[in-house]
């Protein structure tokens, strides 16, 4: 477990209630589920899933349930019909956040497998028009699948690095859940100590990210919305990429409207201070949210 303390012992003076939060990674990851509105409605959804054995709990998203148990070792038949979308409650929060509405023109830049753009889709009620992207053709099968799946028709895929992709289109809105180190994914097996889900490799993502949200906000209409999504919590990951932005782009930060508890972001860390605008972003913590950890700011452009 040192290598583990090693990698997030820095931030020990940043989440709340240390202790707990490293405690809390001893569990395993809860399964959600979050209901697929356009082909069935929470209420016959949720007998449905009764019907097939699923326990289930209610959460502060009216279309996520948390399941507590099931038996069921193939897929159940909810998901092959594309009444349900395994998601972290957590993973939806960047949606919510967007807030995409019917007839909206709307880019996912980094989307498969889909989790995240199927939701914007069903917040659209499947109107208006959303651009799936991917970088890595193997991505785009599952997320080609899932849209079908999930009978989601308003969607064009397209694979390209989403720092260099190039649309004739400008966007009301646009997801970046940028490509990271995943750290809010990390539990520590309570047998070994040891921490599963790390992400290996020396990849400089913090490039990557800043690279992305400023292509990403490029294809806004003025007056867009972009929201940035990680699911991690290194800072400069997080809140040095929007510091980026603010500092070249004439970019704002708007306030966070979720229905889930949250910690707003850091202003300072390791001797440096960030925009005091960042402090409207959120810090989703695991053992404050029971799910993977994640980072979500709404960024508005002028």
């Amino acid at each position: 477990m040192s290598s583990y303390l090693d990698t997030l012992e820095e931030y020990r003076d940043l989440i709340p209630e240390f202790h707990e939060f490293l405690e809390h990674l001893r569990k395993p990851l809860p399964v959600y589920f979050r209901i697929n509105s356009l082909k069935t409605d929470l209420m016959k959804a949720k007998a449905f899933l009764k019907d097939e054995g699923v326990d289930f709990a209610e959460t502060p998203i009216d279309e996520v349930v948390k399941v507590l148990h099931h038996d069921h070792q193939r897929p159940l038949l909810s998901y092959l019909l594309g009444y349900i979308y395994p998601q972290a409650i957590s993973s939806c929060l960047p949606v919510i956040a967007l807030d995409p509405r019917p007839e909206e023109t709307v880019l996912d830049l980094c989307a498969a497998p889909g989790g995240k753009a199927t939701y914007i889709s069903q917040r659209m009620q499947d109107r208006g028009f959303l651009v799936a992207n991917d970088r890595k053709r193997g991505r785009i099968t599952p997320l080609l699948s899932n849209v079908k799946r999930l009978g989601i028709t308003n969607t064009l895929v397209t694979q390209g690095r989403g720092e260099h992709l190039l649309l004739p289109y400008s966007f009301h809105k646009v997801l970046v859940d940028a490509p990271c180190s995943g750290q809010g994914k990390y539990r520590i097996d309570p047998h070994t100590g040891l921490v599963k889900y790390m992400v290996k490799g020396k990849t400089n993502l913090s490039a990557i990210q800043k690279a992305l949200i400023k292509h990403a906000f490029d294809m806004l209409m003025p007056g867009g919305v972009l929201v940035y999504s990680t699911c991690t919590l290194n800072v400069e990951e997080n809140e040095e990429v929007v510091e980026f932005l603010l500092k070249k782009r004439r970019a704002s930060l708007a306030p966070l409207d979720l229905p889930v508890e949250y910690e707003p972001g850091i202003t300072h860390f390791r001797g440096k201070r960030y925009h005091g605008q960042i402090r409207l972003a959120g810090r989703f913590y695991p053992h404050k949210i029971d799910s993977v950890g994640f980072f979500v700011a709404k960024i508005v452009k002028g």
